[in-house]
């Protein structure tokens, strides 16, 4: 079966009937995807786990480990401080296993966008 011949049939008879006229925006560019830097083969399945509020579980150990560090950094000689150091490295030693399981390092989409990943989380 055809969708695509049966969706443009059915666009077309949308553009006849005006029913694009007034739309929000009409005539503005497209907001821009914050998931341009993502790889096309990927970009998709990031787009459902975010939709779902969802990360992935390296993305989600790097946000852990970012808040880890600033709780680390503003109280430091607070008796937590340990607690949270021994956390800390615990995340960082749980995402450098996950990374090398998953052989993101040496995965090409990873090399194309991994840097843009880090600056989003002030690396």
């Amino acid at each position: 079966m055809d969708f695509g011949g049966l969706i443009e049939e059915k666009i077309k008879q949308s553009i006849k009937q005006g029913d694009f006229e007034n739309l929000p925006g009409k005539g503005k560019p497209l907001p821009k995807d914050e998931l341009s830097y993502v790889p096309d083969e990927m970009r998709n399945s990031y787009r459902i786990l975010k939709n779902a509020n969802m990360l992935p579980e390296e993305m989600q150990l790097k946000k852990e480990i970012v808040q880890l560090e600033e709780l680390l950094a503003q109280n430091y000689e607070s008796d937590q401080g340990h607690k949270w150091n021994t956390q800390l490295t615990e995340k960082k030693l749980r995402f450098n296993m996950l990374m090398e399981k998953r052989k993101l390092k040496s995965s090409e989409a990873f090399q194309q966008y991994g840097g843009k990943i880090n600056s989003k989380f002030g690396w």
